[in-house]
C-alpha cells in the first residue's frame, strides 16, 4: 500500500471514529472497522487519486476484476509459464499475470521492461477475449519475446501494445 493510500486510510479511520463518537447507540469500534473496510474497498476501484485510462482493454480494466479472465490464462498463471522461459532473464520467477498487470512502477520513469510486461499481459488477455483485436495471442507472445533484447525495443513494443489496448473495445 502506497503512502497516499495509507494517508487516506488513516483519514477515513479518524473521520469514521469522529462520526461514531457523535452518534449515540453505535460503538466506535464498529464504525472504525466499517471505515477501514470502506477505505480498502474504495482503493481497489479507480478513484480520484489517479487519472488512468480505464477502457475495456487496458491493464487497469483487467486488474479491476470486472470481467472474468479466460480459462487459458488464469490470473495466477506465472508470467514465465505463459510467455516462456526467456522471461526469467528479465522478470521474477513467481510473478503472476495479475501482478504484472497491477504494476505501477511503469508510471513516471519506470523501466521499459515493466511497461512491456504490463501492456503485453493485457494484450494477451485481449487477444483471447476480444474478437478483432489487433494482435493474435501467438503474435503477442512472439513480439514480447523479441522485445526483450533491449530497453529501446521493449519501450517501442510496450507503446504498440498500449495503443492497441487503448483503442480496443
Amino acid at each position: 500500500m502506497g503512502l497516499v493510500e495509507q494517508c487516506l486510510v488513516l483519514w477515513l479511520v479518524w473521520f469514521g471514529a469522529a462520526l461514531a463518537g457523535e452518534e449515540e447507540g453505535r460503538s466506535s469500534k464498529e464504525e472504525e472497522e466499517r471505515g477501514i473496510n470502506q477505505a480498502i474497498y474504495e482503493m481497489r476501484r479507480p478513484g480520484f487519486l489517479y487519472t488512468r485510462n480505464a477502457g475495456r482493454c487496458t491493464p487497469q480494466y483487467w486488474s479491476s476484476g470486472r470481467e472474468t479472465w479466460p480459462s487459458s490464462v488464469p490470473e495466477q498463471s506465472s508470467v514465465y509459464r505463459v510467455f516462456g522461459s526467456r522471461m526469467l532473464e528479465r522478470y521474477e520467477r513467481g510473478m503472476t499475470l495479475l501482478e504484472a498487470i497491477e504494476k505501477n512502477d511503469d508510471v513516471g520513469g519506470g523501466t521499459a521492461f515493466t511497461k512491456l510486461i504490463k501492456q503485453s499481459s493485457a494484450a494477451l488477455l485481449n487477444a483471447y477475449t476480444r474478437p478483432g483485436f489487433r494482435f493474435a495471442s501467438w503474435e503477442v507472445k512472439t513480439l514480447l519475446l523479441e522485445a526483450l533484447v533491449s530497453e529501446e525495443a521493449a519501450a517501442s513494443q510496450a507503446e504498440h501494445f498500449a495503443q492497441a489496448n487503448s483503442v480496443c473495445s
